[in-house]
């Protein structure tokens, strides 16, 4: 049988061709791996494995509502300033806002008021004491002294805790309250603006601040989904920010109903992010990949060569005895490519620079 070397490239490569023969569905020529060759290609086993599945959801970026400092109002008034924007970075003890408060102006009155109070008590007092040990006057003028001036202290100090709690140094008696930061980090919620009304009743915070050094991630999952997400489930986020750049994370939370705007599910994935590159609001891709119950042959992906409409793989045998063989593709997920029939467990298959074989084998 004449022999003939098929040189592909510049002739690097040698390929030993022989008779013909057919395999698969392609009609395939037989040829060896030159030592050149040899060190340029790679060979994987197919093996068993529980498919992996994925599913692209959209989300977006939220702050970790768990590490938040909320600002509350301490009483009414009107907002006079606001010095403090949403997403401006602040630090503990900063002024975010001024308000007039005329509960502060009150308590300022009622605390001059209680003051006068206690210094009267205080000096009929004095005066009782000195009379009654005197013998001047009675143990009960004594005693009613007394309990003026415990009643007079107790008034002085209500006034006083009433103070601090609206505020105390950050208050003033022309009725101003100064709302500081209670801890440093960013402004991620603003609920108030210059001339604002600050209610009795307001339950809203006025600032919400958050040091960002972690995220979440909310993903909306349609109906037809909810039985492919679970806890614990690996989670890939990209940006359009940073399209090169994933962030991985996992479920850690999964709503228990749907929202009844748009009808999705929401999923929660907590994300370190102590490089500040996420920001409240921003728009993810996510991809939620999870090992099925079913199990199939897998490869490699980059082992997988698509031609005429079908996909087709090299097995090797040894080193002159290779195939081109027909697979029937389910799915391709994380590189790695599960197959229905074609291979079955311990195949070994080319995996790298694989069309030049598939190339020597199949040309006319």
């Amino acid at each position: 049988m004449k022999k003939q070397i098929i040189y592909l490239g510049l002739g690097l490569i040698g390929l030993t061709a022989c008779q013909d023969k057919k395999t698969g569905t392609m009609e395939t020529k037989q040829v060896c791996i030159s030592d050149s060759l040899a060190k340029m290609i790679k060979i994987d086993t197919a093996k068993s494995t529980p498919m992996k599945d994925e599913l692209t959801l959209s989300g977006e970026v939220s702050f970790d509502e768990n590490k938040v400092v909320k600002v509350f109002p301490f009483t009414s008034g009107q907002v006079m300033e606001v010095k403090v924007s949403l997403g401006d970075k602040v630090t503990k003890g900063q002024v975010l806002a001024v308000l007039r408060s005329a509960d502060v102006a009150g308590s300022y009155t009622d605390l001059t008021s209680t003051k006068s109070d206690l210094a009267i008590s205080k000096r009929q007092l004095e005066q009782a004491e000195y009379l009654y040990k005197n013998g001047i006057s009675s143990e009960r003028d004594y005693t009613e002294a007394k309990e003026n001036y415990n009643k007079a202290v107790a008034a002085n100090s209500k006034v006083r805790d009433q103070i601090a709690i609206n505020g105390g140094g950050n208050t003033n008696a022309s009725g101003s309250l100064v709302i500081k930061a209670p801890g440093s980090g960013y402004i991620v919620e603003k609920n108030i603006s210059a001339g604002n009304f600050i209610r009795p009743d307001n339950s809203n915070s006025l600032f919400t601040i958050s040091d960002m050094k972690d995220v979440w991630i909310w993903a909306n999952v349609f109906e037809s989904d909810i039985t492919k997400v679970k806890k614990g489930y690996d989670a890939k986020i990209s940006t359009l920010a940073y399209p090169d750049k994933v962030f991985n994370g996992k479920i850690d939370e999964i709503s228990s109903v749907l929202d009844p705007d748009n009808k999705v599910m929401k999923v929660r994935i907590a994300l370190d992010n102590q490089d500040m590159l996420l920001k409240p609001e921003m728009f993810t891709n996510v991809l939620i990949t999870n090992n099925e119950s079913t199990t199939s042959v897998a490869i490699p992906a980059s082992a997988v060569i698509f031609d005429s409409s079908k996909n087709y793989v090299v097995v090797y045998n040894s080193k002159c005895d290779l195939q081109v063989r027909a697979v029937n593709v389910i799915k391709t997920v994380d590189s790695v490519t599960y197959v229905a029939s074609g291979l079955k467990p311990g195949d070994k298959v080319v995996s790298k620079s694989q069309l030049l074989l598939y190339n020597a084998l199949t040309e006319d």
